[in-house]
This record gives C-alpha cells, structure tokens and sequence, in this order.
C-alpha cells in the first residue's frame, strides 16, 4: 500500500477537523494539508510543481468557499495538470444536491467523483484504497 499526500481544501474548520481525524487513522495516508480557500491549494502545487513528495494524491475539494471557490479552483488546475508530472484524483466535496452543480462537475474530466457531505469514514477508506 503506497504512502499518500492528501489535500483538503475547504472553508469549514470542523470539516477540515473531523476529515483529518479521519485521514490520520488510515495507514496509507502519509500528510494531510489543509488549505481554507481554491488560491491558498493553487499557490502551494504552482510553488511545488517540480517536486513530487510535496504535490499530492488527492485533493477533497469543497465547491462553496471565499476567495476562489471549487470550480474556479478546477478551472485553473486544468490548465496547470498537464505541466504537473503527478496524476492527481480530485474529489468535489459539497452539501449541495443541486443537479447544476452536479452535472457541471460531470463535464469536468479531471474530477474523479462529487460526494455530498458528510462524507462517512467508510467512503474515505474505500476511495483512498482505490488509489492506494
């Protein structure tokens, strides 16, 4: 089972708590980096494009967020993904069950999947045995 670098990136702190509680109990997840808005994650990848321990695996993104919110966040890592010599799974996280939000992610080929929070430990597990 390979060590992963996992991103959270979102604007609630008792989400980003309970998630990296969460994280820390799954062997495979070496560091866990929280970032509270879209600009904050964007700035450390463009910063650490050339070194691959500090990108990460996978990024749990939340759609609402100040500053630079989920899709803007996509919208500009698209670009960036293909100078990024790391295949990255990004997961849009949100309480929203709007269907625009929905489907406007689908058309998104670098999302992996939307999942609607709470997310449940299990789920967490079973995505990050997936990649692992």
């Amino acid at each position: 089972m390979s060590s992963l670098n996992v991103f959270v990136v979102d604007d609630d702190d008792i989400y980003q708590f309970t998630l990296k509680v969460t994280l820390k109990s799954i062997p495979s997840v070496r560091s866990i980096s929280t970032f509270s808005d879209g600009a904050e994650a964007l700035e450390h990848i463009m910063a650490n494009k050339d070194e691959l321990e500090a990108l990460p695996d996978i990024i749990f993104l939340d759609i609402n967020m100040p500053v630079m919110d989920g899709f803007q966040f996509m919208d500009e890592f698209v670009d960036l993904l293909p100078r990024l010599n790391k295949e990255i799974k990004v997961y849009l996280v949100s309480s929203s069950i709007d269907p625009m939000d929905m489907k406007r992610a689908r058309r998104i080929d670098a999302i992996s999947d939307y999942l609607i929070k709470p997310l449940k430990s299990e789920d967490i597990k079973e995505i990050l045995l997936q990649i692992s």
